[in-house]
């Protein structure tokens, strides 16, 4: 069977709703999990919940960045099912899908927007291992009670590009970490500590 023929959301409209709405809840309480059932068929490298995102939040109007490790499946699907335009060049991008944040690509290579049009950033959609067993952060800012302890697997090299993009708000990036049954939303608000 062709990737380009990989079927999307079983039922377009309520699937894409239903995710629309769950990465919405996971943007307002940054750090909590947040799970979803929808019906998709995601190609190669991409888990269900990052291919159900990609079909809510892409369209024929916006430009994706792919991490290039990403295989060439991804980029098909995409392109089929969502008719978006890619680009090599990540700070080009409205959308950038990644697999490995350890890689040379920092966040300053993404647009932040500006402060005129700061909704003019890239949102990231990052693939990672688990939600826990990492490095223990606290998380703080709109939508968290207090503080949130954190430890999701991602490079320590993350932390300090993260400082860098909460203190440009309104300028910067917001971010979900995907899991395979979850998704945590980090907006450009949230502060780290720790």
């Amino acid at each position: 069977m062709s990737v380009a023929i990989l079927p999307g959301f079983q039922n377009a409209v309520h699937d894409a709703q239903r995710t629309f709405r769950s990465l919405l809840e996971a943007l307002s309480h940054p750090g909590r999990p947040y799970s979803f059932r929808v019906e998709v068929t995601a190609p190669a490298g991409l888990t269900p919940l990052c291919a159900a995102a990609c079909l809510a939040l892409v369209d024929i109007e916006t430009v994706v960045w792919l991490q290039p490790s990403l295989p060439i499946s991804v980029r098909d699907w995409l392109r089929f099912h969502t008719g978006c335009r890619f680009t090599a060049d990540p700070s080009g991008a409205d959308f950038a899908v990644i697999t490995d944040l350890s890689s040379e690509v920092g966040l300053d290579a993404f647009s932040w927007g500006s402060a005129e049009y700061p909704e003019k950033s890239t949102t990231l959609l990052v693939q990672i291992e688990a939600l826990s067993g990492g490095e223990v952060k606290r998380l703080s800012g709109p939508g968290i009670l207090e503080s949130l302890s954190f430890s999701p697997c991602l490079p320590a090299r993350f932390w300090p590009q993260w400082h860098k993009n909460t203190a440009a708000y309104p300028r910067g990036l917001d971010c979900f970490l995907f899991t395979q049954d979850a998704v945590v939303g980090l907006p450009r608000t949230t502060h780290v500590h720790g």
